[in-house]
């Protein structure tokens, strides 16, 4: 399908593996030109050989540090300026859910998981805002959140309280941005597989466990990919996905029952 992204610029934020890489990969394909990002370099180096290849090298643009950092993230905008002289879309894919369980959480551990899960794709939101307003054919956001914070899980709390944040956010900036021709959209993946990923590292000790959980939790009994996340992404970017703002896609095999 043609999403109609040729020409547009998107700021992929956490692109250099697993669901970011396969949302650039899949925005590469539909002619957008596109920024990856990751806090390794090597990493970040690899995905652009790979994502570059096939004469897309020109649409591709890498840029390593971490985005908790608000210089890092002004560096990062304006060297995209620079490289592309726009900026259409972001992709806040930003975040971790490694935590420990259980109610007693230090404060630090509240800071340290609301600061990467909530609080850096705000400061990504607020510092590309002023080019995205500026674009007259409209612009978009989609932020990566999580089923953990639609329901009650065995996620880490300050995790869990980070992810519904964000949804709630993006629901409510929909609204103040509508007018101004910028769509926001979030999307709350389950369960993704990619090597090197949390699950793929939990099945390498617990297989067992985890194709209980699959089993019993999830209709569709398997993990999603990231592809199937980058195949929506792409979509809410497009101008096919015009109408569309102020909402949070599950992408979840089925098993979220509260939605």
């Amino acid at each position: 399908m043609n999403l109609g992204l040729e020409k547009q610029v998107v700021f992929v934020a956490g692109s250099s593996r697993g669901i970011g890489r396969a949302i650039g990969e899949a925005l590469l394909a539909e002619g957008a030109s596109v920024v990856l990002t990751g806090r390794d370099a090597a990493t970040l180096e690899n995905a652009q050989a790979e994502l570059g290849s096939g004469g897309r090298g020109d649409r591709l643009f890498s840029i390593a540090g971490d985005l908790c950092d608000p210089a890092v993230i002004s560096s990062a905008f304006e060297r995209t300026l620079r490289k592309f002289g726009r900026v259409d879309h972001l992709i806040a894919n930003v975040g971790t859910g490694s935590g420990t369980p259980g109610w007693k959480q230090a404060d630090d551990e509240w800071r340290r998981l609301f600061d990467i899960n909530f609080f850096a794709p705000v400061r990504l939101t607020q510092a590309v805002l002023p080019y995205l307003l500026s674009n007259a054919g409209g612009s978009s956001i989609v932020y990566i959140a999580s089923i953990v914070g639609l329901e009650a899980s065995p996620a880490p709390l300050p995790y869990s309280a980070a992810k519904a944040a964000l949804v709630n956010y993006s629901k409510n900036l929909a609204r103040q941005l509508g007018p101004q021709n910028v769509r926001v959209n979030a999307i709350a993946p389950g369960n993704i597989w990619f090597r090197g990923g949390s699950w793929d590292k939990r099945l390498s000790s617990h297989v067992a466990d985890v194709e209980a959980m699959l089993e019993s939790e999830v209709p569709q009994r398997r993990f999603g990919t990231p592809e199937e996340v980058a195949s929506l992404a792409a979509y809410l970017c497009s101008p096919r996905a015009g109408f569309s703002t102020g909402a949070c896609y599950v992408v979840d095999g089925g098993q979220t029952r509260s939605r």
